[in-house]
Parts: structure tokens; sequence; C-alpha cells
């Protein structure tokens, strides 16, 4: 009966050819092209029938920690003329015969994948003779829509492509590339339908380099400048060129397996501190989002902790890196977010970091003020170069009663001079869509999650500040920190209305295809959700504004939670947002 319904099976493939000869019938003999199995459209015309190929072995990936199986192209003298279909195949099979550049005969069973076209339940595996390697075809990458029509086949990239994230890199080994870096559309165009139409495309376009692996933490890392191995990294915005291999469709994305190893060629080098323009005269403020500074007790214990590091190690390589980070810049005040909330006390997230940047450093104190979210605003001032004026304010009504980060806003002047300058540091509710409803979940215009919060945390900071009482000798109002929100987002609309200049994108303008200045990436897109603010007339005083780009385009192997934190010194990877550093004349 068994010995029937293969028969049955194997006739209905190939009319007029037995059972017997599908399983056993020598390498030549008739069997299914590689292209008719893929077909021209997004599933195998074959689906679910047995069919017998023959081809290239091309890569292997049965060896330990790979896809359990290899990829089978048909011979250059074999292809069709139709640019719709694929000569290749993933063969899913635990037998060991065959090795690349044989010529092999398979039998199995097409499956869909998860949108890979394979072969599998193999029942007959041969290895016919050596074959000739296929040759590679050229793939467009600016082009993805064509991509279906060379899966797992042999591609190479002659142009090079760019890193535009490497956060699955010490996870994975996997690099996200792009034909050219990708900006954020918010950065330079206003929220709408389109916009996140945009928005999608630019991930559509996206290619992952991967290491031909399915293990988690794959040791060594496959690629060039290995954060493991040594100071130098692959950043973001890189260039990597020598790219060949095999073009694969897993977990829902383009993937390119290797068939050699990349050049990698340094197109963003890590660079030193904006130079701080001359004079007594000027005030330097740098905002940082600290990405979750939490001490534990405060006396080396209380590890792991609700947020950030997860051992005093951990904590000190987070410390000693985000020391340095603020402390070569040169700056008269930080604007610091994500900073533990639990107090003023002597073991206090706020006090241990103040001792760490040293004596000449003070901080400005709201006692139960500071709302009851886990982390809080906070700002420092060199003692030494500034004296602060008046009281100190926080912002806890609105939608800042209940939730959220309360800002915090202090005036400074210089010692014996008149002039002072208001600074306000924000930091606004995050882009995760986790708990939202309603108006605060993502309405498809490219803003993301919670936007309608942050919208109305900006009208209520604009009010709160409005309504502030002036001081004698004020020259402007500064606002910066973390507004999780891009350039042209309309929380930053809000600013806008009521008088505010965002420096930075003033100065540094991202538009498609160039922006040199940005915060963070997210996703492999680069742009601004931190920024610097200057109250109307202020303007007329700034002298520089700026990012220093430390942080966002390294890897997260090398943060302190990182595989590789140890290996780090310097600033690099102290957080996940670059600083924002403004200069301003008083």
């Amino acid at each position: 009966m068994l010995f029937y319904r293969v028969l049955v099976a194997a006739c209905l493939i190939f009319p007029g050819t037995s059972a017997v000869l599908a399983a056993t019938t020598p390498c030549g003999d008739q069997f299914t092209p590689i292209h008719a199995v893929q077909g021209s459209g997004p599933r195998s015309p074959l689906e679910g029938k047995r069919v017998t190929v023959e081809g290239i072995l091309t890569l292997d990936s049965r060896n330990p920690g790979g896809f359990r199986g290899f990829y089978l192209q048909q011979a250059d003298t074999e292809t069709d003329d139709d640019p719709a279909t694929s000569e290749a195949l993933f063969v899913y099979t635990r037998r060991s015969a065959g090795s690349p550049g044989k010529r092999l005969r398979v039998t199995g069973i097409v499956r869909e994948f998860h949108g890979l076209t394979e072969l599998a339940d193999i029942d007959s595996l041969r290895v016919c003779r050596d074959g000739t390697m296929p040759g590679a075809v050229t793939l467009r990458a600016e082009d993805p829509d064509t991509f279906k029509a060379f899966e797992n086949m042999r591609v190479e990239l002659p142009t090079g492509m760019t890193v535009l994230d490497t956060h699955n890199f010490a996870r994975y080994g996997e690099l996200v590339l792009g034909s050219t870096d990708a900006i954020v559309p918010t950065e330079y165009l206003p929220p709408a339908s389109s916009t996140a139409r945009k928005l999608a495309n630019i991930h559509h376009g996206q290619l992952v380099l991967d290491d031909g692996r399915g293990v988690r933490q794959p040791k060594p890392l496959p690629w060039p400048d290995d954060p493991g191995h040594g100071r130098a990294t692959v950043r973001s915005g890189d260039t990597l060129k020598d790219l060949g291999g095999i073009l694969d469709f897993r977990f829902k994305r383009w993937r390119l397996q290797p068939l050699g190893t990349p050049t990698l060629a340094t197109i963003n080098p890590r660079s030193p501190p904006p130079t701080r323009p001359p004079g007594e005269r000027t005030v330097r403020i740098v905002a940082l989002n600290l990405n979750n500074f939490f001490n534990g007790d405060g006396q080396g214990g209380g590890f792991p902790t609700a947020r950030g590091a997860r051992s005093e190690s951990e904590f000190q390589q987070q410390q000693k890196r985000l020391v340095t980070a603020l402390s070569q810049p040169d700056a008269d005040i930080l604007a610091l977010t994500e900073l533990e909330n639990d107090g003023y006390g002597a073991a206090s997230a706020i006090n241990q970091l103040g001792r760490a940047l040293g004596p000449a450093w003070d901080f400005v104190r709201t006692p139960g003020q500071d709302g009851s979210d886990a982390i809080r605003t906070a700002l420092f001032y060199r003692a030494d170069r500034l004296v602060p004026t008046g009281r100190p304010h926080r912002l806890n009504s609105g939608p800042f009663r209940d939730w959220g980060r309360p800002p915090v806003a202090q005036s400074f002047r210089r010692p014996g001079d008149q002039p002072s300058l208001r600074v306000v540091v924000v930091h606004l509710k995050s882009k995760s869509c986790r708990h939202a409803t309603g108006a605060d979940r993502d309405q498809s215009d490219g803003q993301g999650c919670f936007n309608h919060r942050r919208t109305r945390e900006a009208e209520a900071v604009t009010k709160w500040l409005n309504g502030l009482a002036p001081e004698t000798g004020m020259v402007g109002t500064l606002v910066t920190g973390d507004f999780n929100s891009y350039s042209r987002e309309a929380p930053l609309t809000v600013f806008r209305k009521h008088g505010y200049r965002n420096e930075v994108a003033q100065r540094h303008p991202c538009r498609p295809g160039n922006c040199d200045h940005y915060t963070y990436r997210f996703r492999g897109l680069k742009g601004s959700l931190d920024h610097a603010l200057t109250s109307p007339g202020l303007e007329a005083r700034v002298v520089g504004a700026a990012t220093w780009l430390i942080n966002a385009d390294e890897p997260p192997a090398l943060g302190y939670r990182g595989v590789a934190a140890d290996r780090v010194d310097g600033p690099w990877r102290s957080s996940d947002h670059n600083p924002v550093i403004t200069d301003l004349r008083l």
C-alpha cells in the first residue's frame, strides 16, 4: 500500500514516470527544473508536491548551529529565460552527502517555510559529480521588489552597502544594511499617512547580512573589527564592500548569507567633542539621556536594579563611561534624563554621579517634587563657574500630575555678572506602545505611539514657562533634553508655534540623503529625539549647537550591559543617545 501511494504521488508530478524511477533513477535522468519549482509568484506552484531536482550545492549550512540544510542552484546551462523565476532552492535535510561545488540529485516535498521556498522531507539525496559553481548575479539593493526572483541564488553587490543597524550583531551575528544611510522621515517631513508609508518603504529596502547560523551570541563574531576582539568596531554609517553570497529569506527579512569576508570602509569614524568656543562669557550646556543610571543601594549592593545595571561591575563600567562622556566636552551645565529617582541622600544616584564628576560640580535639588516615575530629569552645574539665581521649579500639574517625568527649570549666571539664563530639562513620554489606548495608539502618521500625550506634555511645558515670573537680567530660556520626538513631529511644532527655535535642526538640518547631526538610531533609521530649543531672542546668543556622535552608531555589544563592555575605553556607547551640545554667549 505504501509503495502504491508513492507511485501515485510520483505519477502526479511526472506523468509517465514511475515512483521507482523517481527514487532510483541515476543522475541526468528526468528531473524538475528548479525554476519550475520556484515559479514566478509569491508561492511555489508545486507547493506540497514531491519532486526530483538536480543542481549545484552552493552553500552548506548543515554545520553545528547552521540552518540544517544547503542551498542548491541550477547549473548556468540549465536556467530558463524568465527573469521572474529563481534558479535555486533551500534543501532542508540532515543527510550529510555533498559539499559545495558538487552536483546533487534530490527528491523531496516542496514547502513554503515562512516565505522561503524549500525542499523538505528528503527521501533521496545523491552526489552526481563535480559541478561548475553557478555565476553570481548582480543584486540591485535599491530595488528590493526584485529580490524574490533571486531567492536562494548566488548574488553579488558591486557597489557596497551602508551599515544601518548593529542591534543584533552580538546577539545573532547580524548587521542591517541599506543602499544609503537611512533617515527617519519625520526629521524632514510633516507627519502624514504618506510619511508613514515612506517609513515602511525604507524598512522594506533593508538587507540583513547574516552569519549563516541560527545560534544566539555567536563566538567569535563573524566580520571585521569584532568588538569582542579589540577596541575598533563596526559603526552604523560605515560601508561594507565585497559583498557576495546567497540571497536568503528568513524571519520575514531578506538576508545575505556571505560566501566570503566583506571589507569594511570606515566612513563614520569616531570623533572628539565639538571644540568649545573661546571666551570666558561662553556657557556650554550638554544634554544627555543616561540610559538608566541606577546605582543599587549606593554602597556597592542592591543589584540587579529595576532598570540599568544588573551588577556592581556593570554599574562601575556605566559610571566610568558616562563620566568620560560628560567631562570631555568641558561643559558648564549638564541637562540629564533617565537618572534614578531616589531622592538626594548620600547614597542616591544623583549624589553618587555628582561625586564621580568631581568637586567642582553641584546639582539642583527639588525634594518631593520629582514625580513618581522610576527616573527623573536633573541639572548639574559647575559651581566654580556659575551661580544659580532664584529657586528651581518643577512642573507637577497637567499630564505630569500622576505620571511622567516632571521638567526641572533653574536660572544661572556667571559670578559677578548680571545676565542670567534659564535652563529647562524635559523628558517626554516614550514611543513604546505598551499600554497605549485611544488617541495614544499609533495613528499611522509616522509619529508612533503616545504622540497625543507627548503633544499635551509639550503644551503644558510652554504654558508653564509662560507663567513663570521673569527674573531680572534673564536673557532667555533654553529647553533641552529628550523629547522622544523627531524634528517635524507635533510636540516640536508646539514649541515652534510658541517661538522656540530648534538650534541643531536649524544649523544642521536633516534632508533626504543627508543628516550629519542626530541623537538616536532605531531599526536602522537615524534622527534626533533630543533637542536644544531657544526662546525668542535667545537665538542671537547661540554660538554653536551640535550633536556628538559617540553612542547611537556604536553596537549595543559595547554598552555597559553588552558582551564586550570591558573592551571599551573612553565615552563610546556610554548611552544609547548622542549628547546635544549648545554654546551660548552671556
